[in-house]
C-alpha cells in the first residue's frame, strides 16, 4: 500500500490529460467521402494501366 498515493496522483494526472486532449482526430474529411475519392483514385489507376497494356510494346 506505499504506493498508493503515486497511482492516484498518476491517475488524477492522467484523467486530466485526456480532458485536455481531443478523443477523435478530425480532418474534415467524413468516411464517405474518403471513400469516394479513393474509388476515384483507383479508377484513375485501372484507366492508366488498361491503356498501358492496350498500346504496342513494340
Amino acid at each position: 500500500m506505499a504506493r498508493g498515493n503515486q497511482r492516484e496522483k498518476a491517475r488524477e494526472k492522467n484523467l486530466k490529460k485526456q480532458k485536455q486532449s481531443p478523443k477523435k482526430k478530425d480532418d474534415g474529411v467524413t468516411f464517405k467521402k474518403r471513400a469516394e475519392s479513393d474509388a476515384e483514385i483507383m479508377r484513375q489507376k485501372q484507366q492508366k494501366a488498361l491503356e498501358k497494356k492496350a498500346e504496342p510494346s513494340s
